[in-house]
């Protein structure tokens, strides 16, 4: 299966955006403040560039990580020798709960903030915001995530199973996709739905430091950060940061010296 890690991402990934994009035409939750041709082109270039800087400066990946703590005995799944079953589920569960608290950090931490309000920028929110970060941002969330998997001794199944469900989670709870009330409400006591996510991108200060969650519903509603919706509702509520709200902010050069701007 580590093999074919590559091809199994990447296939989600535009599978996803796709029939994801189409939904968002269908049935979108939001009218557009932009249009999408510029937005999609800058964010999705923004997401490639990183993808590629990434695995120049960090050519170790995650999988590679945990095949290496494997066959060498390191980390407490290895330790312990767990079930490979459990080891999974546990290891899936404690990356998820670390995405949780890596970005709440990212709120939380003045320097760290200024490189995460590049996803926080953008006026609109659709499947593309999903994987609008700044390149600093995704190298240190990597690192990060390196660490993680040598202590606890991830496997390697459960990195490409955790990858693939935060990348679509991503993607499915940024998109603007207007789902039945009933779905919603249903979906989100377990998952975090787009209208649920939605409201972390509120203009609002204390909105936009809410359900942090990406996959998991639960880790919002068990450290108390969890906001149920918007203030000013789903329609009318303002996206975006209030500095960061004209044409030229969508730019791509703009995006990664956004961080030194004030």
């Amino acid at each position: 299966m580590q093999e074919f890690e590559s091809i199994i991402r990447l296939s989600v990934f535009f599978g996803l955006l796709l029939v994801l994009m189409a939904a968002e035409a269908l049935w979108p939750r939001k009218q557009r403040r932009l249009a999408r041709g510029q937005r999609w082109l800058n964010n999705l270039l923004l997401t490639f560039g990183n993808t590629l800087v990434l695995r120049l400066l960090v050519p170790v990946t995650g999988v590679a990580a945990a095949a290496f703590a494997a066959s060498n005995g390191i980390g407490v799944f290895n330790w312990l020798a767990v079930p490979a079953w459990l080891a999974v589920v546990a290891s899936v569960l404690l990356l998820d709960m670390l995405i949780y608290w890596q970005h709440v950090a990212f709120h939380k931490v003045p320097v760290l903030w200024r490189l995460h309000r590049v996803h926080h920028s953008d006026t609109d929110i659709d499947v593309t915001t999903g994987s609008r970060f700044h390149t600093i941002e995704i190298i240190l969330s990597m690192l990060i995530k390196l660490v993680a998997i040598m202590v606890l001794g991830v496997p390697v199944v459960a990195v490409i199973l955790f990858e693939v469900i935060l990348n679509g989670m991503a993607m499915f709870n940024h998109a603007n996709l207007r789902l039945p009330h009933s779905v919603d409400r249903l979906l989100r006591q377990v998952l975090v739905t787009p209208d649920f996510h939605r409201v972390h991108h509120s203009v609002h200060r204390d909105e936009c430091n809410s359900n942090y969650g990406f996959n998991l519903s639960l880790w919002d509603r068990l450290f108390n950060s969890y906001v149920a919706q918007p203030r000013d509702g789903h329609d009318d509520m303002q996206i975006g940061q209030k500095q960061f709200r004209d044409q030229r902010s969508i730019g791509l050069h703009w995006l990664l010296i956004q961080p030194w701007l004030k």
